[in-house]
């Protein structure tokens, strides 16, 4: 498990903060795009044109800014998430090897990644929940407030702590729970259909040809990851606009939702936009995370094949 690398409070440390920043910048970067593609969710009949016409016709509107509105909570949120997310899938997949031991799981890798991605980011979602609300809020309404700092105490002051901020927690875990699984599960399977395909192996092939490989897997994980998560996606964008799905509950808001936009919407409205954002995130995500890993001095963790000598 590493040879001698040491996986103590200081590695975690250094892997959540490495997830921070690989997830905060990356989100970020890209908040043009997350933009676009909540309005699109948003408002189907005036963005029907695609993800290039709606790009113009929000510039020709409301100006190059209107394309980051929400940055400053989309930056803030997504740094605490990645914080939690990579740094429990850290945590968590150390410490079931630990358990089971080497041979074991190497043998169920993929369930253990799969339940380590679950746990990190159920953990992640509470704290990313208020400030993705907070996010969609200023991009359904960019008159609500000015930025994060104005829309925080204004939303509390509107909804409450709970109907404000956490309208959203069901959708979202709906949302990123199965987008991290199959984020980091994917990556890794990818990762060795493409190390086979080409003929290398990890521990011998180039840096250039591992990154190459890290952000190709990133890019396959990225896709699958945007399909199966963009209906509860799509719900998120939809529950945080004020007055949508009734004055019911949660559950009876998103079931009306839900029924109102029908199936083909849901999985479909705004997907191509996404797809190439969670692509470019994914890959973008992994290689920092990895390059900042390794200017830590952090020496990574892999599952190690106990019948080979060299790592996984």
């Amino acid at each position: 498990m590493g040879g001698s690398a040491v996986y103590d409070a200081t590695y975690f440390v250094k892997s959540a903060l490495a997830g921070g920043l690989c997830c905060g910048f990356t989100h970020g970067a890209v908040c043009p795009v997350d933009v676009v593609k909540t309005r699109i969710q948003l408002e189907p009949a005036v963005f029907n044109q695609g993800m290039l016409s709606a790009f113009r016709t929000i510039v020709a509107k409301e100006g190059m800014g209107a394309l980051a509105t929400g940055l400053g909570p989309t930056a803030v949120g997504y740094f605490i998430q990645g914080w939690f997310k990579f740094g429990g899938v850290e945590f968590f997949k150390i410490k079931a090897t630990q358990a089971l031991g080497e041979e074991a799981a190497w043998n169920n890798r993929i369930p253990i990644y799969l339940g380590a991605a679950a746990g990190a980011e159920f953990i992640a979602d509470i704290f990313l929940c208020p400030l993705e609300a907070t996010r969609i809020r200023l991009v359904s309404n960019p008159q609500f407030a000015n930025g994060l700092i104005s829309a925080f105490p204004k939303i509390i002051k509107q909804d409450g702590v709970i109907k404000g901020f956490y309208s959203g927690f069901g959708p979202i875990l709906f949302k990123q729970i199965p987008y991290t699984m199959a984020k980091f599960a994917v990556q890794g399977w990818a990762a060795e259909k493409i190390y086979k395909a080409v003929n290398l192996k990890p521990e011998t092939a180039t840096d250039a040809q591992n990154l190459g490989v890290a952000l190709s897997s990133g890019v396959t994980a990225g896709v699958a990851a945007a399909i199966i998560s963009h209906p509860a996606d799509t719900l998120l964008s939809m529950i945080n606009k004020e007055g949508a799905g009734g004055s019911g509950s949660i559950t009876s808001r998103l079931f009306n939702l839900a029924r109102e936009t029908g199936f083909r919407r849901l999985c479909l409205n705004g997907l191509g936009p996404r797809c190439v954002m969670i692509g470019v995130l994914t890959a973008g995500q992994f290689a920092i995370f990895d390059s900042v890993m390794a200017a830590t001095g952090a020496e990574k963790f892999h599952f190690t094949d106990p019948s080979k000598s060299a790592t996984h």
